[in-house]
Parts: C-alpha cells; structure tokens; sequence
C-alpha cells in the first residue's frame, strides 16, 4: 500500500514550451504545465468542459526528455508525487505553489 501514498496520474496537454533551467551542479529541470479536461452536462443538459491547469516538475533525465521532444500543445500521461512549497516575492509576500514532481513520463497522440 505504500506505493499508493501520494501518487498523481494525469492525462494532458501542454500550455506553454517547457522551460529548462541548467542548475550550477549541471542538473537539468524541466518546468511546465499541463491541463485536463472533463466534460459534463449541466441542469439544462448543455455540454460544459471544465479545464484544470496542473504544474509538473521534471528532473535529470526526465528533463532532458521534455526538452528533446515535448513541446507546446503535445498530449502526455504524468506520474509522480504532489509538492507544496512556499517562497517569498520581491515585495516580501507569501506565496504557495503546489507542483506535481514528474516520476515518469509517457508521450501520447502524434
């Protein structure tokens, strides 16, 4: 059962290019967001897709994967781990992000 402890599994399309950052011990990170959607019908049966936006965090080899073929728009499959973390902006206010750190990864579609 511990394998279940905080595991994510998405299906998604990129927003955006994924940013890679070089780290100054030569590691790769890859950032990036995926969205999902769900479609329902509401009370007056009209079709309505709900799109939730999800931020992945890839490193290491998993980086320089998503930088060698993962691109805007492309459909992926992500598993990893939820990661909550805080920093603090210029002006000195709190901010909390939660991210998903990519344990694999699986290319979809063309």
């Amino acid at each position: 059962m511990n394998s279940l402890r905080n595991k994510v599994q998405l299906i998604g399309n990129l927003g955006n290019d994924p940013e890679i950052i070089m780290l100054e011990n030569g590691t790769k990170l890859a950032k990036f967001s995926i969205a999902t959607n769900e479609s329902y019908k509401n009370a007056k049966g009209e079709k309505v897709t709900d799109t939730q936006w999800h931020n992945i965090v890839a490193w290491g080899k998993l980086a320089e994967i998503t930088e060698g073929f993962l691109s805007k728009g492309k459909e992926v499959m992500i598993e990893g781990k939820l990661m909550n973390r805080s920093y603090e902006t210029n002006e000195g206010e709190k901010r909390y992000i939660t991210e998903i750190k990519c344990n694999e990864l699986l290319m979809l579609g063309k």
